[in-house]
């Protein structure tokens, strides 16, 4: 496991040092996040090449294939390599015909926890985060209820960190009430940039902010001034979109995610990129 962390490294909480350019275990699933992998081999190979590029932060889900994605963690690296962080999360279900769907009563909750556990081969998870909100993006919506329930099992040992995703500025205070929030993962791209305000205040908090689909997941991001700027720069223009948001704030942690060896190495090189000003000011025209 390499000792170079790409992106560098953040440390929101004690014990927990992140990999800023972590990975994204979704896409390893089959079409629609449902049922194996395309490529089980590929799938498996891609883990293994994430932790030996250095990434020390891997998200996932119960909820992703379902389960599929959390045995093929386990399967390519249990035992677990040392500093190796795993992000998982809480609050949905899928049924059989794909769908998504909200999973929020505490006991649900608690049960999920324990299924990660399970699936993952673990003891104790490193971070829970609470995915609230709907799939059209936050709703607002109290969630003490809901985070006490995972707050209660972070007191019984089982859970060391509490995050939260899909949330609003109002929600993360809401938690934070309740117990220490350490990361917050929510949409945010060059061209999506509603949560600037919750990506500045995690700045100021120190909190890890992920940021997901940060190429813009389902509907990847086109812009002529982002193909300009990469044609410029000699990289891709993914490998752009992924540099502008390890500098847009200190505390952004990204997951971007493939389910090919060679698609994670071209991300992974995006955490050596260092864009020049005249760059930064051009990208943010982008955003709205």
């Amino acid at each position: 496991m390499s000792e170079n962390l790409p992106g560098g490294a953040l440390t929101p909480a004690d014990g927990l040092t992140l990999s800023r350019m972590g990975y994204g275990a979704m896409q390893l699933a089959g079409p629609g996040v449902f049922g194996p992998p395309r490529d089980r081999e590929q799938a498996l190979a891609v883990l293994r090449e994430a932790v030996d590029l250095g990434v020390r932060h891997i998200d996932t889900s119960d909820f992703y294939g379902p389960v599929v994605v959390n045995e093929l963690i386990r399967e390519a690296l249990h035992p677990y390599p040392q500093g190796l962080h795993l992000v998982t999360k809480v609050g949905a279900r899928r049924g059989a015909d794909r769908s998504w769907i909200p999973a929020q009563e505490p006991d649900d909750l608690k049960a999920q926890v324990w299924e990660n556990l399970e699936h993952l081969g673990l003891d104790v998870l490193d971070v829970v985060n609470l995915r609230v909100g709907v799939a059209e993006g936050t709703s607002g919506e109290p969630l003490g209820a809901q985070f006490a329930a995972l707050a209660e099992l972070r007191q019984e040992g089982l859970i060391r960190h509490l995050g939260l995703s899909n949330v609003t500025l109002g929600q993360l205070t809401e938690a934070q009430a309740i117990a220490p929030v350490v990361t917050v993962q929510n949409l945010y791209n060059l061209a999506n940039r509603q949560d600037d305000a919750l990506v500045d205040r995690c700045a100021e908090e120190n909190i890890a902010f992920a940021a997901f689909f940060p190429l813009g997941g389902f509907t990847p991001l086109q812009s002529d001034t982002l193909d300009g700027v990469a044609a410029r720069l000699g990289a891709s223009p993914q490998q752009v979109a992924l540099a502008w948001l390890l500098q847009r704030s200190p505390t952004t942690v990204l997951i971007p995610g493939t389910s090919s060896v060679a698609h994670l190495r071209e991300n992974m090189a995006a955490a050596e990129l260092k864009l020049p000003t005249d760059a930064i000011e051009e990208l943010d025209t982008i955003g709205g």
